[in-house]
């Protein structure tokens, strides 16, 4: 592919090559726009008009600063992908979620990019009790000054967690003041990721904690994947965007979920 692309680089593409090209070079994952005019040999610009055409195809997705292909995220795409999938709806939302915790809380992180975004602003809190099965969290919060437990389990690299049926173990003797979770999709059935273990871990923080607080951009509203999570009665708030379809404001409101917008 890398020397199609070196010998195509010395004449000038048609649009349709260069659409052809950009969704080879995305099934590697998601880039920027940087990565992809430098891949192509075009410029920001036109890779940028390609994009908004293959976006009206329903071949691509726009992210902040570059794309993703739509049948990868189908799926579940790898955790630096995750982050660039609406980054600044995920940072307003965890801006949002700090400001739900007080000093000496006792908090449950799950392995969310949305939840890790929540991490950058624990470090002004003081003696916060912080247990995860999050890599990411614990990377983030090493030098925060607050206690940090990891469960222990079976290592999951698509989502850099620890998951499964040993984390049982560990969660089964700790309380949370707070737990704040992540989805790949939620419904009315309530969330569901791609994992079983997963799910697994997650409705096993959900039972154990005094208030479960969902955090999840307008994108995973509606959405269903493989393995489901507890109910959708086990969540006490929901932290999303001002994209969220109507009759899901509708349906958290006759359930008696705080919505925070």
């Amino acid at each position: 592919m890398e020397n199609k692309l070196e010998n195509i680089k010395n004449r000038r593409l048609f649009s349709l090559e260069r659409e052809k090209l950009i969704t080879t070079e995305l099934g590697k994952g998601a880039k920027s726009l940087e990565e992809l005019s430098s891949a192509l040999g075009v410029s920001t610009a036109t890779v940028r008009r390609d994009l908004m055409i293959l976006e009206k195809k329903g071949i691509v997705r726009r992210i902040h600063g570059g794309a993703i292909r739509l049948d990868i995220l189908e799926g579940e795409p790898i955790f630096n992908e995750k982050k660039l999938i609406r980054e600044k709806e995920k940072s307003e939302i965890a801006l949002k979620a700090a400001s739900l915790l007080s000093n000496g809380d006792s908090v449950y992180l799950d392995g969310g990019s949305t939840v890790l975004g929540l991490c950058q602003h624990l470090k002004t809190l003081r003696n916060l009790s912080i247990v995860t099965n999050s890599i990411m969290a614990i990377f983030e919060l090493m030098d925060s000054g607050h206690k940090l437990y990891l469960v222990g389990g079976a290592f999951r690299p698509l989502s850099r967690t620890i998951v499964g049926a040993m984390t049982s173990k560990t969660i089964s003797l700790l309380n949370f003041d707070k737990a704040f979770i992540g989805t790949i999709g939620i419904t009315e059935d309530g969330i569901s990721t791609t994992d079983p273990d997963e799910a697994y871990t997650k409705e096993l923080v959900m039972r154990r904690s005094e208030t479960v607080i969902l955090l999840a951009d307008s994108s995973k509203f509606g959405k269903k994947s493989l393995a489901i999570s507890g109910d959708i009665s086990d969540i006490d708030i929901i932290i999303t965007d001002n994209k969220l379809p109507a009759k899901f404001a509708k349906f958290f409101q006759k359930k008696k979920i705080k919505l925070i917008i």
